[in-house]
């Protein structure tokens, strides 16, 4: 998979079609949870479609009705990998450990984790 690392505005703008389903440019715009100007949207769109490639368009009428080609849980893998790499030189250890603060983690949280790893074990 190649590298999926988007713009906060590209992940608001993906955020509403990955719910959606398919989407227009003005069902984003009505979807998103802060204003955007129509062309900041159709221009976020065009990005997603012609140089990221992760969405696709197709015309409907007059509108192109746009679809995620990438799924949400590729693009935060690619993302956290980076994010790894960059700030926790590769170390997943590094990087789960400065999330694990106790103030914020419930003992819910903890227990998902640990049944997480135990899966992994059972899979390596």
């Amino acid at each position: 998979m190649s590298e999926l690392q988007l713009t906060k505005c590209e992940l608001e703008v993906m955020d509403v079609v990955w719910r959606l389903g398919k989407a227009t440019v003005q069902n984003v715009v009505d979807s998103l949870e802060r204003p955007l100007a129509y062309t900041t949207v159709m221009t976020t769109l065009k990005i997603l479609h012609e140089t990221r490639g992760v969405v696709r368009k197709e015309m409907h009428g007059r509108a192109y009705v746009y679809e995620a080609t990438v799924s949400r849980e590729e693009v935060s893998r690619s993302m956290a990998g980076e994010l790894t790499n960059r700030l926790f030189g590769g170390s997943v250890k590094s990087l789960v450990l400065s999330l694990m603060d106790p103030d914020t983690i419930s003992t819910a949280e903890i227990k998902e984790l640990k049944e997480a790893i135990a899966t992994l074990e059972g899979q390596g």
